[in-house]
């Protein structure tokens, strides 16, 4: 069953486009794979967030980055949101702006 990988904007692709060389390549890398096997690839490269809502965690020489991406019926996986980690935490502004679009992709409004 071969799953598709799509953008909730043209913003959350350049976003991605713009992610430092090394974590593109780890997102193209964990694209793939969920493309073949599905969005939950499990710690390490995932992570659930709860309600829906998952991270794709990104690890490269430049540093750290997140995608947010939800899973949607027809293997569908939205990618959400993304940005580079500058602490350990998840910034709140950064996931508020993942759940906001997420609930906007279920209200089937994307």
């Amino acid at each position: 069953m071969a799953f598709e990988i799509d953008f909730y904007s043209e913003k959350v692709k350049t976003q991605v486009a713009s992610l430092p060389k090394t974590l593109l390549a780890r997102f193209i890398t964990l694209a793939d794979r969920m493309e073949q096997y599905g969005p939950n690839l499990g710690e390490p490269h995932t992570q659930s967030m709860g309600g829906g809502l998952f991270e794709m965690r990104l690890k490269g020489a430049e540093g750290i980055a997140r995608v947010f991406y939800c899973s949607v019926v027809d293997c569908r996986v939205v990618m959400l949101h993304a940005f580079v980690k500058k602490s350990q935490d998840t910034p709140r502004n950064e996931l508020e702006v993942a759940r906001t679009r997420l609930l906007e992709v279920k209200r089937g409004n994307v």
